[in-house]
């Protein structure tokens, strides 16, 4: 492709037939051509079920068919030919007592993906749910509806995950996660990344068509159909609802709205930013409010658990300005202080803040990409820190800390992920000031597998933990957070792991940490 050849609006209409096809995916649209019973060859569930974004009276459904998801073209075994595909959701695993029968219409433009949007269910209720195509029966999926708007429900536990770099190690995390006791999972992004896999930490050489940069649709495809072929994460996606977002290396490392962390055309970017929005919406549990329209999709939105709690869900990629200082790690990077420059973008900061004024919700969660408290590397008189986080956009960060503060959030708790690391601190108003109020906490999450193994308290955490009075616990193993909340209190357990590099890793609570109700920051 000629650099510059490409004009945006020809990148949104990119996405044009498979933004029409996606209305048969949601259900919106009925085919009367569709195959009602095709032939299939193999199992066409190959990439199981799942649940996403729960509402106090339904979900949206996923299964994408799939026989061959690691055929090289992308399409996943499946002819070019619309599918029609039925569910089922029943109030029992054996669906003797069904509730909702109906049919969507998979496609070639979406990869023969479906995301059926139930509603009319019953509130703060479990149901199951499975789909079938032709003869075929897929596995059965759980999910859980949350309780309704003026509910004040005695607790809610979650957990929340985040980077799980396929050649990293085993994916042995989800399938701890799936035996929990959760109404949830919050996914905070890096679910894949785009670079080429060759070899893994378990001594697997993956064919060719895997050894290329992740840039084109069926690229892309093939990706996702390599990390869904992990059991663990098929199971974990089965047994809860998840909520998800995205950070940068589902479409590429460091990426910043319209910018390319390698310099590329922007046109030319742009292009690999709409295949890679709409391999996720096709493999993701995504409403069709976050319908990818060619380069640009709403991924920023919020759901309600009652009156306990908000979830906002941010976006911290498509809406920023390039990262500060050439994007690295800086000790006098005066840009990163400029009151011009932001990371969610004017529109998002805005219903972020109104969010905080209108909320009724006992506790404010912000799902989050990048540390949005202050990472020190320094631990003498200076400050060195990263500018991809929040550390690079630090006028914006002080502006929506003081806004929860000024408009009254009772409890501010931040979580997040990318770090591939466990931290429990507090959010400060201003971290250049030490007399700094805190008004929220922070709890960043570690990989499922990125990184490797890791280690419990590294050279790096000592440092930060005497760089960073704020930080009141580091650990850098593997793992996942649960969270239980009640009326009273917060609590986060770092679930972590020995190893990833081998199988069935044991999992064990390596600390647990609380947020009190009215009383801003984490109490170890």
């Amino acid at each position: 492709m000629v650099a510059g050849s490409v004009s945006r609006r020809q990148v949104f209409a990119y996405g044009g037939g498979a933004a029409a096809a996606l209305m048969l995916g949601t259900g919106a649209w009925s085919a009367g051509n569709a195959f009602a019973a095709p032939t299939l060859r193999g199992d066409p569930f190959t990439l199981g079920v799942a649940s996403g974004d729960p509402t106090s009276d339904g979900v949206v459904l996923w299964t994408r068919l799939a026989p061959d998801p690691l055929a090289e073209d992308g399409l996943g075994g499946m002819e070019p030919k619309p599918v029609r595909v039925h569910y089922e959701i029943a109030l029992d695993e054996r669906f003797r007592r069904i509730v909702r029968r109906d049919s969507v219409v998979a496609t070639p433009e979406l990869a023969h993906s479906v995301h059926p949007e139930v509603r009319g269910l019953a509130a703060d209720r479990t149901y199951y749910f499975r789909f079938r195509a032709g003869s075929a029966l897929s596995p059965v999926g759980r999910t859980r509806t949350t309780p309704a708007p003026g509910d004040s429900p005695r607790e809610l536990k979650f957990a929340f995950a985040s980077c799980q770099a396929w050649q990293d190690g085993y994916f042995t995390a989800y399938h701890h996660m799936a035996q929990e006791d959760l109404d949830l999972v919050v996914h905070l992004g890096d679910y894949l990344y785009e670079s080429g896999v060759k070899t893994n930490k378990r001594g697997v050489v993956t064919a060719p068509k895997f050894h290329t940069e992740t840039v084109d649709l069926a690229r892309y495809r093939l990706q996702y159909g390599l990390y869904k072929s992990e059991a663990p994460l098929r199971e974990a996606h089965a047994r809860f609802p998840w909520i998800m977002t995205f950070d940068d290396h589902e479409v590429e490392n460091n990426w910043a709205d319209e910018t390319s962390e390698n310099d590329e055309d922007p046109a030319t970017f742009l292009l690999r930013r709409a295949a890679a929005f709409q391999a996720l919406y096709e493999h993701a549990p995504l409403r069709g409010a976050q319908m990818p329209k060619g380069p640009d999709v709403r991924m920023y939105r919020r759901l309600r658990y009652g009156r306990l709690a908000d979830f906002t869900m941010l976006d911290t990629r498509q809406y920023r300005d390039d990262q500060a200082c050439g994007d690295g790690t800086s000790a006098d990077c005066a840009e990163r202080f400029d009151p011009a420059r932001t990371l969610l973008g004017a529109a998002q900061r805005d219903w972020v803040t109104r969010g905080f004024g209108s909320s009724t919700a006992r506790w404010q969660i912000l799902g989050n990409q990048a540390p949005m408290g202050q990472t020190d590397q320094d631990p003498g008189s200076g400050v060195t820190v990263w500018t991809d986080p929040w550390d690079g956009y630090v006028a914006e960060r002080n502006r929506l800390l003081a806004e929860a503060d000024a408009r009254g959030v009772r409890n501010l708790v931040v979580i997040t992920g990318d770090r591939h690391q466990n931290y429990a601190w507090d959010l400060k108003r201003d971290y250049a000031d030490p007399d700094s109020a805190t008004v929220g906490s922070e709890f960043v999450g570690t990989s499922v597998t990125s990184g490797g193994d890791g280690a419990d308290l590294t050279d790096q955490g000592r440092t930060f933990l005497a760089a960073n009075p704020h930080m009141k616990f580091f650990n850098g193993q593997r793992g996942y957070v649960r969270v239980t909340v009640d009326r009273e209190r917060w609590t986060s357990d770092f679930r972590v792991m020995p190893y990833v590099t081998k199988p069935d890793a044991p999992i064990s609570t390596r600390a647990s940490v609380v947020v009190e109700d009215g009383v801003a920051g984490v109490q170890v």
